[in-house]
């Protein structure tokens, strides 16, 4: 029952850790789910293109993969972030690298929350609560 950070083929990018900590802990008991492993693994494009191709099937870059291994109220999964992508949006959607990082680490733990992205519905509905969770760890 665990949260941790770690990194592939970069530097460990975050910070600090305890207000990301405290805001995924927040949401967990907010949607009645409780903490299992939770992984937050931080990497290089190319490292994370691989990944999209062997395991989606999908040849692009992405910034974010949630792998999930939740097994009914249990939140446990990997989430892969490429700290390249996270740069490259942040100056795109001119944004402080840190705020665009904890949008995606949040955007990553809400697919394991069963928050989806594929339709214009869904998207609105994933935009607001990464502003929900953003907030959330303004005030923590």
């Amino acid at each position: 029952m665990s949260i941790g950070y770690f990194e592939e083929d970069v530097e460990l990018p975050l910070k600090e850790s305890k207000a990301l900590d405290k805001v995924l802990k927040s949401q967990l008991r907010i949607h009645k789910r409780i903490l299992g492993e939770l992984n937050f693994i931080f990497c290089s494009d190319d490292f994370l293109l691989g990944m999209n191709r062997q395991f989606l099937n999908h040849d692009y870059y992405t910034d974010v993969i949630t792998f999930d291994y939740c097994v009914g109220r249990k939140v446990s999964g990997d989430v892969y972030i490429s700290t390249e992508r996270v740069l490259f949006n942040s100056v795109i959607f001119g944004q402080d690298f840190q705020e665009e990082l904890r949008r995606v680490i949040f955007h990553g733990f809400l697919h394991l929350l069963k928050y989806a992205d594929k339709d214009p519905k869904d998207i609105d509905e994933m935009r607001r609560m990464e502003l929900v969770l953003l907030k959330q760890y303004d005030s923590a």
